[in-house]
């Protein structure tokens, strides 16, 4: 029978090490896209609001014609 021979890993980089790296890989964005982004943001969350309270008023005061004048 063959022996099985053990083969001896790499030592791991450190925790750290890895992050710092990772983390130089990053591409960050500038403040003028921070910006605009965040202003997009901002504005759709309002608009979608306000598309999401009209719709429940309007499906409000439809129910309350419907039970209670029908």
């Amino acid at each position: 029978m063959a022996e099985a021979t053990k083969t001896e890993k790499a030592p791991k980089p450190s925790f750290i090490k890895g992050l710092k790296a990772e983390f130089k890989k990053i591409v960050w964005p500038n403040q003028e896209t921070v910006i605009r982004q965040s202003a997009t943001v901002v504005v759709v969350t309002v608009l979608l609001g306000t598309v999401i309270a009209l719709l429940d008023f309007a499906i409000t005061k439809g129910l309350n014609i419907i039970l209670f004048l029908g």
